[in-house]
């Protein structure tokens, strides 16, 4: 009959944080770009149902408390560092099986720091993603939100996807 035991820890987990770091320099170089590139609020069509519209999000998700006295911005701020400390911690204890969950923790924690750059230094987070359809306008959004958004869903289908489980075949006696 055979025995399955728990897959070892992952060597070297913290390794997924060059993942983390690449999502950041992606995020705050395409946010620099674009607020060179871009005048705040005036979209430049790329698509019929997509712009690039440089914009300022004092709130968070769907400018939830944006228009707050500034408070939100420390909130946030610290929510976000509490979210990194405790994604590091989980990926620490990762087994080696769990590819897919090291990669979603990966990208959730370099889109929030991204974001937490620009909290912190700016006061405020670039938004410049636009979609769009007649005249229904989803939030504006960046690399950040969607490397947050893809490491979600990335944890959501590990959660759905049947777990592998390593055996080991003990001999009969």
């Amino acid at each position: 009959m055979p025995e399955t035991h728990d897959a070892p820890l992952m060597r070297r987990p913290l390794r997924w944080w060059l993942l983390s770091i690449v999502i950041i320099a992606l995020d705050l170089g395409t946010k620099l770009l674009m607020t060179q590139w871009l005048s705040y609020a005036e979209p430049r069509e790329i698509l019929p149902f997509f712009d690039l519209t440089l914009l300022h999000n004092t709130g968070a998700a769907f400018s939830f408390l944006a228009g707050h006295d500034g408070w939100q911005r420390w909130l946030f701020a610290a929510i976000a560092v509490g979210a990194v400390v405790a994604l590091t911690l989980w990926l620490k204890r990762l087994k080696a099986n769990e590819t897919l969950t090291a990669v979603s923790i990966a990208l959730i924690m370099g889109g929030a720091l991204g974001n937490l750059y620009d909290r912190v230094v700016l006061g405020y987070v670039v938004d410049f993603l636009s979609f769009h359809w007649q005249n229904w306008y989803f939030p504006a959004f960046n690399l950040a939100d969607t490397a947050i958004t893809l490491g979600a869903i990335g944890l959501v289908l590990d959660t759905l996807l049947p777990k592998r489980t390593h055996a080991r075949e003990v001999p009969n006696e």
